[in-house]
């Protein structure tokens, strides 16, 4: 006998948390309609996502929404959280729905200790989606990937930066960030 998986829509996640069945609390991510527990965060994740938000909120004032571990609608089976993510500006700042792929300027994933988890299934859900680039910091390995042109298959661009080289998001090129400030 083979199993059958019944796969969650993001209607039956947010009637989940409306029933109580997730609680606030509850670190998880619908991807591609399975319930996922996110790993928990460290205080080195939290310091880099802190950084982020801190430089990327000053230098992007009317340009862009930095939302932080919030989520981005993918479709009808994912409703990740990504760490960090540059936003199309809107007045509402999303109060009627969470952003989707076209709402979306960059996605930053940090990865204390899920680097291959992000890598793996992650990333290659944001490009199925469109979503036009996306930075990896992978803390243990000391680097940022840096993924661009998405495509139904995967990215077709990956770039690996390390300390002492910088990086822009290919829509806002003018916002050069080091490397060294995202890794401290």
């Amino acid at each position: 006998m083979q199993l059958v998986r019944r796969l969650f829509t993001v209607a039956d996640y947010h009637k989940m948390a409306e029933a109580g069945i997730l609680g606030e609390d509850d670190r998880v991510e619908l991807l591609n309609g399975e319930i996922v527990a996110m790993s928990p965060i460290g205080s080195r994740h939290a310091a880099c996502v802190d950084r982020l938000t801190q430089y990327l909120v000053v230098r992007v004032a009317g340009r862009a929404i930095v939302r932080v571990q919030n989520p981005i609608r993918l479709g009808e089976h994912s409703e990740p959280q990504p760490d960090v993510a540059l936003l199309k500006p809107r007045p509402d700042f999303y109060a009627e729905a969470h952003p989707g792929p076209e709402d979306v300027l960059l996605v930053v994933e940090v990865a204390e200790t899920s680097a291959a988890v992000d890598r793996e299934v992650k990333v290659p859900l944001y490009a199925r989606f469109g979503v036009p680039e996306v930075w990896l910091a992978d803390l243990a390995g000391e680097q940022i990937e840096v993924f661009r042109q998405p495509s139904a298959q995967g990215y077709r661009e990956l770039r690996v930066l390390r300390r002492g080289d910088s990086l822009a998001p290919i829509l806002l090129a003018d916002l050069l960030l080091p490397v060294d400030a995202v890794l401290d």
